[in-house]
């Protein structure tokens, strides 16, 4: 009698133990399942910031006209590196 009562003692212990894994399980897959739901909602706001279909950006463009105003700046071509390469050193 006694090694039957251990024996369900022992298993329902084991269940216990089984029933507690399983629900620790459980947690760490909901919160894997949260973490991964905050990702997809950052991903979806910088989504909609890299397409810019919610942005005017009409304010912000340039006139032609003024453009004409703006002195042209001619490059400087005196790209020269002989004194780089020196044969007295």
């Amino acid at each position: 009698m006694k090694v039957l009562l251990t024996l369900f003692l022992l298993l329902g212990l084991m269940q216990v133990m089984a029933d507690q894994k399983l629900s620790k399980e459980e947690a760490l897959k909901q919160k894997h399942i949260k973490e991964q739901l905050e990702r997809e909602k950052k991903f979806a706001q910088e989504q909609k910031f890299y397409q810019g279909d919610e942005y005017d950006l009409s304010k912000e463009e340039v006139d032609p006209k003024d453009l004409d105003s703006v002195p042209l700046i001619e490059p400087e071509n005196d790209f020269d590196m002989t004194d780089v390469y020196r044969d007295d050193i």
